[in-house]
């Protein structure tokens, strides 16, 4: 995961402590969309310029079209 990480500019670390801010469960990256994808809250939050936005208001719905 670092090297995906790495390319996305995002720190591995973080991404091992990050959660879903509803459900409070693991997430899962996306590399190509450059998103953290909450399945239990069938949510995706952006990663822009390394930075994961975990605000549910920036959040894309999985049931919605990218």
């Amino acid at each position: 995961m670092s090297s995906v990480a790495d390319t996305l500019g995002v720190d591995p670390k973080l991404l091992e402590i990050l959660v879903c801010p509803v459900t409070k469960t693991p997430l899962r990256l996306d590399r190509e969309r450059a998103e953290l994808i909450s399945d239990a809250a069938h949510l995706a939050f952006p990663i822009r310029d390394g930075i994961p936005i975990m605000l549910v208001d920036e959040a894309r719905h999985l049931d919605d079209a990218p």
